[in-house]
């Protein structure tokens, strides 16, 4: 008898499990029938059992490999255990068997869709790449500052070493990565005195100058011919152009990140500018407050020194003597 006559695809898909129960009986007396198989595995599929599925279908392959149905059957239960790439396999040696068979087209169709899904997931699950750390540095009259742009660090993921000419540091950065800074100064600095601190967005290193120079880059044998001491008068600079007024809104933000705030982090800021600051700095910052009843603050001996300051509180704020 047929295999279309006795279990069609309208037998199996009233019961499956009813078919699926006739056809185990009728292969123990008939082993060698391929279109059983396939119609076995048909049953697997609609129960859901799609490895039983893939075996009978491919017990149906190696009886009549010119079966295209057996193809079908394998592609299918390969599709629904997301093995896209053999049901794929699978689809495309059916169609060469039956190019008149449109179905195959289609189910290759949502294999190529599927494999391209995985290739685009696989891709976004990749461990991103680090983005490359850069470092910066400016400088003071007595202090060379270097800014390793890292954020997050852990407060244990900095080891470093002060040497005379040299600043050599291991970063741990937030990714678990390592970053190795090494840097042959141009001058000589102080160990002892030099510091680094851990913030939010960067780790900084404060390396004191040996002497009061300005460095006209961080790095190299410095020349003697090459020295430029400081103009107490004038900013310090960097190895390019500075911004000394977006330095000090950066030191501002630092002291934000160390929870300072209002007056508490002006009064930090101005202790450093007083600390780091030549004498004729002081002088005017301190005949500056004074005179003017602490509404003026200058670090320009040239001009305070020269004049008695006058008071200038807001405008909108009145000053009285008490």
């Amino acid at each position: 008898m047929a295999t279309e006559s006795r279990f069609p695809d309208s037998f199996i898909d009233e019961d499956p499990q009813k078919a699926l129960e006739a056809l185990d009986e009728a292969l123990q007396g008939d082993s060698d029938n391929a279109e059983w198989f396939c119609q076995r595995a048909y049953a697997h599929i609609l129960l859901k059992n799609y490895s039983c599925a893939v075996d009978d279908a491919k017990k149906a392959q190696q009886l009549t490999p010119s079966l295209p149905l057996a193809f079908m059957r394998t592609g299918i239960a390969e599709y629904h255990l997301n093995h896209y790439k053999s049901a794929h396999a699978a689809f495309t040696q059916g169609h060469q068997l039956d190019v008149s068979d449109a179905s195959f087209e289609i189910w290759i169709k949502r294999c190529e869709e599927m494999m391209g899904e995985q290739t685009q997931i696989g891709s976004d699950n990749r461990t991103p790449a680090v983005p490359p750390v850069k470092h910066d540095w400016y400088q003071t009259e007595s202090q060379v500052i270097v800014t390793v742009m890292a954020k997050n660090v852990p407060k244990d993921g900095v080891c470093v070493n002060f040497m005379e000419k040299e600043l050599s540091a291991t970063i741990q950065l937030a990714s678990g990565e390592k970053y190795n800074l090494d840097l042959q100064l141009l001058f000589p600095i102080v160990p002892q005195q030099s510091n680094f601190k851990i913030l939010t967005t960067k780790v900084e290193f404060k390396l004191k100058k040996t002497d009061a120079m300005r460095w006209e880059k961080l790095e190299g044998e410095g020349q003697e011919s090459n020295i430029k001491h400081f103009d107490p008068n004038q900013y310090p600079s960097s190895h390019s152009a500075c911004n000394w007024d977006k330095v000090m809104v950066d030191l501002g933000e630092e002291e934000k990140t160390d929870k300072l705030e209002g007056d508490a982090a002006l009064n930090k800021l101005f202790q450093q500018i007083y600390c780091d600051g030549t004498d004729e700095v002081k002088r005017a910052m301190n005949k500056s407050f004074m005179e003017s009843g602490g509404t003026v603050l200058s670090t320009n001996w040239v001009d305070v020194g020269k004049r008695k300051v006058e008071m200038n509180p807001p405008e909108d704020v009145e000053f009285k003597k008490y």
